[in-house]
């Protein structure tokens, strides 16, 4: 019974090393990986052993480089659960840029990280800026005080083409705060399947084909994985986080969650790890029958967005739950139009188990002020099997046709009004300066007046007018 043990102890230790090694051989490696810890001299390592560069020596630096003189503050009373690149963060009080090399033309994820803490110097929470990054402006009078009135971290992330040998960041005070932060950023290179270059168009209830899908600026507004836990960027080969789906499932009456514990089967052509990881894709909603009929009921999910801008609907599908293929069939909604019909992913994919997704590009109703997928039955569904399924849900922005994601304002007019606000600055320091020379010129020449006047008075004849003094 011992050498029982000790053998199955090997084998599993030898599984566990084998599964461990494959797992981190298929890791992606991005050709640009900048990971910045702002306002800081050293290095810091997060939990998901992502070591975060210093920025304050970054001028000098060969890998990036900045515009100003470093400003930074500290947290002085930083709380425990808050991680280290959240502890310090650089200050912008004009407008300055990050410039970063690129080594790999292509799709770039831009992430950065705010937490508004109050310093010993500065309050973070009154700072009002905007951002731009390669030309988009990503950020438009943002602040943290008012968004987070619990000044929580926050990480916003974008999706931007990048065609040039440089990729630059421009933070930009707001006029009413004259004042930006950042506590980190990360520039990283996307696997080249993320974002494709098409996707389907749904316009008016139509389908048809969107092209350059892959060129545009995207937001990632929601990232959720359906019918499990929250996925941390630990769990996550690009570092996303995934939260769970129940702050939007709006209509679940007899649906249920399900967890799969076998092995996620990727293959060529369907969605790759980077597209979504294993814990997204081994939990799902799904509806069953119960008995001999369909049921006749939706799953369905709303998302408030801003009106005004394309949307991104990307859907993920995993069949975990059939016995067999050919035995789930389910039809897909968005904003209530059906977009997929008998839907058989086992047919798709060829195998169970295996991940799929598909891209819709939707318009932002901002009388809606929401956008919302469903999944339910089709007339092939069958009974006391699977009639519907889905594994997660994204949603990204698309950049308005002033190139921005956060209103109808362009680059060169952000930069034209600081230089505008600046120059009115400089204006009224000189206005202030005149002013001042000719009130001290004003009171010398009183005082010379009052002097000539106090001296020839006393010589003046005794019948001459004040009218006829001259000065």
């Amino acid at each position: 019974m011992k050498n029982f043990n000790q053998n199955n102890l090997f084998s599993l230790l030898f599984f566990l090393s084998f599964s461990t090694l494959s797992v981190f051989s298929h890791l992606f490696s991005p050709p640009d990986n900048y990971l910045i810890n702002c306002g800081s001299t050293s290095a810091t390592t997060l939990l998901n052993n992502r070591p975060f560069t210093g920025d304050l020596a970054a001028k000098h630096s060969p890998s990036f480089s900045t515009s100003s003189h470093p400003l930074f503050v500290k947290n002085q009373n930083p709380l425990s659960n808050v991680p280290q690149i959240y502890h310090t963060a650089r200050v912008f009080t004009k407008p300055t840029k990050y410039s970063f090399p690129i080594k790999q033309k292509g799709t770039h994820m831009v992430r950065f990280h705010f937490h508004a803490f109050n310093s010993s110097n500065l309050d973070l929470g009154r700072a009002q800026f905007n951002i731009l990054v390669d030309g988009y402006v990503v950020l438009s009078n943002f602040t943290r005080f008012v968004t987070d009135s619990e000044r929580n971290p926050r990480v916003v992330e974008y999706l931007v083409w990048v065609d040039s040998e440089k990729l630059v960041i421009v933070f930009v005070p707001s006029k009413d705060s004259e004042l930006a932060f950042v506590n980190a950023i990360e520039v990283i290179s996307a696997p080249t399947d993320l974002i494709l270059e098409t996707a389907q168009y749904l316009s008016s209830g139509n389908l048809k084909r969107f092209d350059g899908l892959n060129k545009q600026a995207l937001e990632v507004v929601y990232r959720v994985t359906v019918g499990g836990p929250k996925v941390t960027p630990f769990n996550d080969s690009l570092w996303r986080t995934w939260v769970p789906d129940e702050e939007f499932l709006k209509s679940s009456v007899g649906s249920e969650k399900f967890y799969f514990g076998g092995r996620i089967n990727y293959h060529v052509g369907g969605a790759s790890r980077e597209v979504g990881p294993d814990n997204v894709y081994n939990t799902a909603r799904l509806i069953r029958s119960k008995n001999d009929s369909v049921p006749n009921v939706n799953m369905t999910w709303v998302f408030p967005v801003k009106g005004g801008y394309k949307y991104l609907v990307r859907l993920h599908f995993c069949d975990i739950a059939s016995i067999s293929g050919g035995l789930l069939y389910f039809n897909v909604y968005v904003n209530g139009y059906l977009v997929l019909e008998d839907l058989d992913i086992s047919y798709i994919t060829s195998s169970l188990a295996s991940p799929y997704y598909v891209d819709f590009v939707v318009d932002g109703d901002s009388s809606v002020g929401a956008l919302s997928v469903s999944i339910g039955p089709s007339k092939s569904s069958l009974p006391h099997v699977i009639d519907g399924m889905l594994n997660a849900v994204e949603v990204m922005k698309l950049n308005n046709q002033y190139k921005s994601l956060d209103g109808d304002v362009c680059a060169d007019f952000v930069l034209k009004s600081h230089r505008s606000h600046g120059n009115t600055g400089i204006f009224l320091t000189l206005v202030a300066a005149v002013c001042i020379v000719l009130s001290l010129s004003i009171v010398i020449r009183r005082r010379i007046i009052e002097s000539r006047e106090s001296v020839s008075w006393s010589r003046l004849p005794v019948n001459s007018s004040e009218d006829n003094v001259k000065c």
